[in-house]
């Protein structure tokens, strides 16, 4: 005889059951078949740099308009990062990049990391600007 005994089947409360029949007769009706973006990709959100921990709450908030201090310094990069694309002088640019430099640090301390993990991502953005403002110069 084996110490080892067999575990029961997991039950299925009987809401559980009574809400799996409702969706299986709605979808034998074809209750779902004329709804809004059937057969599109879903739209998921990008929060991988959000940690597994706080993404429920952070939907939430973000679902009641309001966004994560580390996304929207992210948002604010790109935004400047794109804004240092368009740069036409050394002034303007000169700013954008310590504007730049100044959200990097702070996206690095709201994430809990050591801004020298971005520095990869920095160098790439220097050079790709390095690469534009060459590309804009008359020849």
């Amino acid at each position: 005889m084996s110490l080892l005994r067999k575990r029961p089947p997991p039950t299925v409360s009987g809401f559980d059951a009574m809400a799996e029949r409702r969706i299986r007769d709605a979808q034998q009706q074809g209750v779902f078949d004329d709804l809004p973006g059937k057969g599109a990709p879903l739209k998921l959100d990008d929060d991988a740099m959000v940690p597994e921990e706080l993404r429920a709450a952070y939907r939430i908030l973000k679902n009641s308009g309001y966004v994560p201090p580390e996304v929207e310094a992210l948002r604010d990069l790109r935004v400047v990062e794109q804004l240092l694309k368009r740069a036409q002088d050394d002034t303007d640019r000169n700013a954008l990049i310590s504007k730049f430099n100044a959200l990097l640090t702070r996206a690095g301390k709201l994430r809990g990391r050591n801004i020298a993990i971005d520095d990869d991502y920095f160098r790439k953005v220097a050079e790709k600007l390095a690469e534009n403002r060459t590309s804009r110069q008359p020849r």
